[in-house]
């Protein structure tokens, strides 16, 4: 009996996926539930299960190809078994065996060979998922063993070795600024090397490498040039003293960690503030729908994450009700599973505010462009030491600058510079937090 696999049913607003990877080949045997496939939207991986066990007898989607809810991606034969593959499979090696003998030139050592020979000619070839993944990363390939079939180098193969290469050098957090005790230059992620053997400058060689842009990627750049055309974007600046917060973390960290399990960072104190200003400035957390403005009477704050996959921004819900340990907690679990694709559409959705954290690259300032719909967004940056002037000394302090890019056509600028300035005075006395 043919089975038809479909496309999964797809989130609320996604219209339509892409064909990622085949886990799974065509001839080859399923179980009931077994990962065949994976496809991608422009916010999240999906995983396509086999409805039955049985043959992948057909494949009609490659990879790459754009597809629909409900297309057929392939045809699951039920009626074939893993015991009539085994069987011909038997068969096969039977008839081989008898060819081996027969053949009175070959050596014991020659017969012994052969077969691994065979079988070796595919290893450490990989999948056209594992080969993109690998060359965004730099890895070689072939120093990765496949886990695959004959020795196939998977994509999962490749995100294995992503992490392992990632654990060897110590990176900064992901979401979250970690003071540095002595203000050391945060890791800058460095651009590819292009190995001697392949160097330009050696070889004289001009030649260019394409390949497709992700469907993420694609989605990043459609939204980032919507705002750019649709919204009145402009910028405010202003620095904040993080002495206080510093010293509350060094004070409280131990103790906060024992207690709740997560430790005590940077990000939950800005997401506090910025709760505390978008309270005052109701506008910055409100957005333009045709000839309304919708006003939000509470604060999902999205927090901008670098993923494998592109840029992702999950939101913390009703972060007004939520203490600081949740919010670390939160944001924990977030950065955990952004680096794994499993964040879910849902928790990649809505928003009424973002923050993006550009400091842990190395970002003296910026001017981050809004989400929208969003009507604003907070850009952190680089903890640095600098001299300021306090009560008529020079001293140096722990200082950031922050921007606040809004949309002008729904905020005015007394509201963002005063927006802005409340989450200084925040963060500069933190006691504030507390007190609410």
């Amino acid at each position: 009996m043919l089975v038809e696999i479909k496309t999964p049913m797809l989130p609320e607003s996604v219209s339509e996926a892409t064909v990622q990877e085949w886990q799974k080949k065509q001839g080859q045997s399923v179980e009931r539930g077994e990962i065949i496939l994976m496809i991608e939207t422009d916010k999240i991986a999906l995983e396509v299960p086999a409805p039955e066990s049985g043959v992948l007898s057909e494949i009609l989607k490659s990879e790459g190809d754009t597809i629909y809810e409900n297309d057929v991606l392939a045809q699951l034969d039920t009626a074939a078994s893993k015991s009539e593959d085994a069987s011909s499979d038997s068969e096969a090696a039977s008839a081989k065996a008898e060819v081996q003998a027969a053949d009175t030139k070959l050596s014991a050592d020659a017969q012994e060979k052969e077969p691994k020979s065979k079988e070796s000619e595919s290893a450490g070839i990989p999948s056209p998922a594992a080969r993109r993944l690998a060359d965004e990363h730099s890895i070689d390939v072939s120093a990765v063993a496949g886990s695959g079939k004959d020795g196939r180098v998977t994509k999962q193969d490749i995100q294995n070795a992503v992490s392992a290469k990632q654990s060897e050098k110590p990176s900064s957090p992901p979401l979250d600024a970690e003071p540095e005790q002595k203000h050391e230059q945060p890791d800058v992620p460095q651009p590819r090397q292009t190995p001697a053997s392949e160097s330009p400058a050696q070889s004289g060689s001009r030649a260019l490498r394409r390949q497709p842009m992700s469907r993420i990627r694609r989605t990043i750049a459609e939204r980032l040039v919507q705002a750019q055309h649709t919204a009145a974007l402009l910028t405010t600046f202003n620095e904040v003293d993080l002495s206080a917060v510093m010293a509350m973390r060094t004070r409280y960290r131990d103790k906060f960690e024992a207690k709740h399990g997560a430790r005590l960072g940077f990000m939950s104190f800005f997401v506090k503030a910025a709760v505390e200003s978008l309270k005052s400035i109701p506008a910055v957390n409100a957005i333009i729908d045709e000839n309304d403005i919708v006003y939000h009477e509470y604060c999902d704050i999205g927090i901008a994450v670098s993923s494998p996959r592109g840029l992702v921004v999950p939101i913390i819900r009703n972060a007004e009700q939520k203490s600081f340990a949740q919010i670390e907690q939160q944001i924990v679990n977030f950065g955990q599973r952004a680096k794994s694709g499993a964040l879910t559409l849902d928790e990649l959705s809505g928003g009424t505010f973002t923050i993006t954290n550009g400091g842990v690259f190395g970002s003296l300032v910026s001017t981050p462009i809004i989400n929208p719909p969003q009507s604003a967004i907070l850009g952190m940056h680089k903890i640095q030491q600098r001299p300021v002037a306090i009560d008529g000394q020079v001293v140096i302090r722990p200082m950031m600058y922050l921007a606040l890019s809004y949309d002008h056509r729904i905020i005015d600028g007394q509201e963002a510079v005063t927006f802005l300035v409340g989450i200084k005075e925040n963060l500069e006395d933190p006691s504030r937090l507390l007190l609410e």
